[in-house]
C-alpha cells in the first residue's frame, strides 16, 4: 500500500435534497454538521461511514435478480491473533480476502456487518474510471484524445478547454490544485467549505482554476477531476452515473445488494467519492476487474482498457509505483483502489487475489497506518504463496 496523499475535506452538511436509500444510524446524538469528516470523533466515524446517504442526497445503484456467487474456500492459513491484532491497530471494520473468487477470510468489527454498507471515499474513483471505459466501448465517448469541453460545454474557455479525456483520467491536466486536508486554505477544503451549503457542482469550481504546467506533462492528484469525469460520463451517456453503473455492472454482474452514490447540488454523482456498498460487493468489484471487467464473458470496456487502466500511465514520484486510469499501480503488477481513512481494494492478478478493507482510521492518511496495512497485505500474499508451494 502506497502513500496516497489523498485527502477529501468533506464538510458534512445537510444536503438540499432528501437522502435516498439511507441506512439507519444508531439512535444516539446526531452527527456533527459543523466539522469536516477528518475532524470527526471515532464515534462519529463509526456511525457516519455506514450512513453517508443519510447525510447527503444520493442516487440508488440497483442490483439485479441474480447474485454473483462468492463461494467459501478453505480458511487462509493465518492465525486469528494476527488478523485480530491488525484489525484493532488499524481500526478495520471489515476485511475480505478472495482467492480465485472464493472467500478465504472475512471478518467484521466495530459494529460493521455483512449487510451494512460503508462509504468508499476515493475507492469510488476507480469505479468511475471503469464506467468511463464502458462509455468508450458504447461509443458515447468517442476518443480519449477528445477535448473535455466537447462533452462539458460549461468548461469552454476555461483552463480545462484543451485538456483531453485521457488527461482527466490520469490527472495530468496540468491544472493547479492543492489537496492538502491539513491546510484550511487548500482547494479541497474550500471545495466543501461553508456551514449550511450543499455539495457544489465541480463545473463552477473548475472554471475558477488556473494552469500550473502544460497539459499532459505533470501528475497531480485532484479529486475535482474525478468529479469532472463523472459529469463527463453523465453528459456523454445521457444517464445518471448510478443508473449507468447499475446497467453496466451492478445488476448484470450480480451484486448482492443495492448501493447508493452521493450526488452534488446539481444532482450528479460524486465520481471521486462516496459510493456506499457492502464489503462483499466491494469484493465483487475487485473480482470483476480481476476478470477483465467481463459480464457473461463479454468485456464492458474496450480491448486493452483494464490493462492500461491498471498500469502506470503517470509518474507520481514514488519508485515502483504509479497512477493509471484512477487506479494506483505497482510495478509488480498489483494495483489498488484507495480511499482516505483506510478504504482499499487490492488486486493481485498473478495470485488471483483480492483484499478489501473498510476502516475508520484516526486520521485521513498516515504513514504508520499505511505501512501496517501494506505489511498485512504482504502477509496475506505470503500465505497464498505458501499454499501454492505446498500443493
Amino acid at each position: 500500500m502506497r502513500h496516497s496523499s489523498v485527502v477529501i475535506a468533506f464538510a458534512l452538511l445537510a444536503a438540499t435534497a432528501a437522502p435516498l436509500g439511507a441506512q439507519d444510524a444508531p439512535a444516539t446524538r446526531p452527527l456533527s454538521m459543523r466539522s469536516a469528516v477528518y475532524f470527526w470523533s471515532r464515534e462519529e466515524k463509526l456511525r457516519g461511514f455506514p450512513a453517508f446517504d443519510s447525510i447527503f442526497a444520493a442516487h440508488p445503484v440497483r442490483r439485479g435478480t441474480a447474485v454473483h456467487p462468492l463461494p467459501a474456500g478453505r480458511a487462509l492459513a493465518m492465525s486469528r491473533s494476527t488478523v485480530n491484532a491488525f484489525m484493532r491497530a488499524n481500526e478495520v471494520a471489515g476485511l475480505l480476502v478472495l482467492v480465485d473468487g472464493r472467500v478465504r477470510l472475512e471478518r467484521y468489527a466495530l459494529g460493521h456487518s455483512a449487510t451494512r454498507r460503508w462509504t468508499s471515499f476515493s475507492v469510488g474513483k476507480s469505479l468511475t474510471s471503469t464506467l468511463a471505459g464502458a462509455a468508450v466501448k458504447d461509443g458515447a465517448i468517442r476518443s480519449l484524445d477528445d477535448n473535455v469541453a466537447a462533452y462539458l460545454t460549461a468548461l469552454t474557455g476555461s483552463v480545462y478547454d484543451g485538456v483531453t479525456v485521457r488527461q482527466l483520467l490520469t490527472m495530468t491536466s496540468g491544472v493547479a490544485w492543492n489537496e492538502t486536508y491539513a491546510d484550511p486554505r487548500s482547494d479541497i477544503v474550500q471545495l466543501y467549505n461553508g456551514v449550511g451549503a450543499s455539495i457544489p457542482s465541480p463545473l463552477g469550481v473548475a472554471k475558477a482554476l488556473r494552469r500550473e504546467t502544460p497539459a499532459g506533462t505533470t501528475w497531480r492528484y485532484k479529486t475535482v477531476e474525478a468529479h469532472l469525469l463523472a459529469n463527463l460520463v453523465v453528459a456523454a451517456t445521457k444517464k445518471p452515473l448510478a443508473q449507468y453503473a447499475s446497467e453496466k455492472l451492478w445488476a448484470p454482474y450480480g451484486m448482492e445488494a443495492d448501493a447508493s452514490w452521493v450526488v452534488d447540488d446539481a444532482g450528479v454523482e460524486q465520481g471521486g467519492c462516496c459510493l456506499q456498498a457492502t464489503l462483499r460487493d466491494y469484493g465483487r468489484i475487485g473480482q470483476f476487474v480481476l476478470d477483465g471487467a467481463r459480464v457473461n464473458g463479454a468485456a464492458i470496456v474496450p480491448e486493452g482498457w483494464m490493462r492500461a487502466a491498471t498500469s502506470k500511465q503517470a509518474d507520481i514520484g514514488a519508485p515502483g509505483h504509479g497512477y493509471g486510469y484512477q487506479w494506483w499501480t505497482s510495478d509488480d503488477g498489483t494495483f489498488e483502489a484507495q480511499g482516505i481513512f483506510g478504504q482499499s481494494i487490492h488486486v493481485d492478478p498473478t495470485r488471483r487475489l483480492v483484499v478489501v478493507m473498510h476502516s475508520a482510521w484516526p486520521t485521513a492518511v498516515g504513514e504508520a497506518l499505511e505501512a501496517r496495512a501494506g505489511r498485512f497485505v504482504a502477509t496475506v500474499t505470503a500465505a497464498v504463496d505458501a499454499e501454492r508451494r505446498d500443493r
